[in-house]
């Protein structure tokens, strides 16, 4: 039970460096603010050098478990008693992470939840795209079906075909390139049957702009704009109603 809102946020990024970027940036745009103090504090810790999440989690190079730590205890001693870490992959570690962490973090599979009945998607298929190890390993599967949603993901070979290019091309900056496998995962679950699609990798988001999403014929849930509102709504209680009618802008 939390008492007061917290009062600074730590960020955990790098992971890559232009998702913990971008979720810095959300942040500030999402916020409900008249003036600079209005806005939240933010410390941001981007460590790139933190081990690739899924090539680890299927047992093909070091833990990110060690560098993941060092970052939660550079927040912590900066003042940060509230965390976010804006990598999807990165919370198949969340309850190791939890444990060995004095202050809370947000779950970001919990804010996709939300901005999914947020945006009305209350029920029904809900397709996900990410990398393989959060695919494979169920991470949203688990979630979404205890909150009473059926899903629909892409077969690991459309995982290396679609998911993974479009990563690998934000990653590089080709941002550009990334758009054209990440719509193609997009149509694929919307012909399953999807109602809505999580763009479940932080970077997809980002080969997905907000200003091509009206070409789709589905919702997609952004897993940086949901937890920057998750992080919003914990740290600004006052705002709670503005931040949950909130457009994207």
């Amino acid at each position: 039970m939390i008492d007061a809102a917290p009062r600074r946020l730590g960020v955990l990024g790098g992971m890559g460096p232009l998702a913990g970027a971008a979720f810095a940036l959300r942040m500030v745009q999402l916020t409900p603010a008249d003036n600079d103090q209005q806005h939240i504090p933010v410390l941001l810790c981007n460590d790139p050098a933190i081990p690739d999440r899924s090539s680890a989690f299927l047992g093909q190079g070091p833990s990110p478990l060690p560098g993941m730590l060092r970052g939660i205890d550079t927040l912590v001693a900066g003042g940060a008693d509230c965390i976010a870490i804006p990598c999807n992959t990165a919370h198949l570690w969340f309850d190791e992470l939890q444990a060995a962490s004095p202050t809370r973090l947000l779950h970001i599979v919990e804010a996709v939840v939300a901005d999914l009945r947020r945006q009305g998607v209350t029920e029904g298929k809900v397709g996900i795209l990410g990398t393989p190890a959060t695919i494979a390993m169920g991470l949203y599967q688990r979630h979404l079906r205890a909150a009473g949603y059926e899903t629909i993901e892409p077969s690991p070979e459309e995982v290396q075909r679609l998911c993974v290019p479009a990563i690998a091309a934000v990653k590089a900056n080709r941002i550009d390139e990334a758009f054209a496998p990440a719509a193609e995962g997009i149509r694929a679950l919307a012909r399953q049957g999807a109602r809505a699609v999580v763009l479940g990798c932080t970077e997809l988001p980002l080969a997905v702009p907000a200003g091509r999403r009206g070409e789709f014929d589905v919702v997609l849930t952004d897993s940086i704009d949901a937890l920057a509102r998750e992080a919003i709504g914990l740290m600004r209680p006052a705002d709670a109603s503005a931040h949950a009618s909130m457009s994207r802008r």
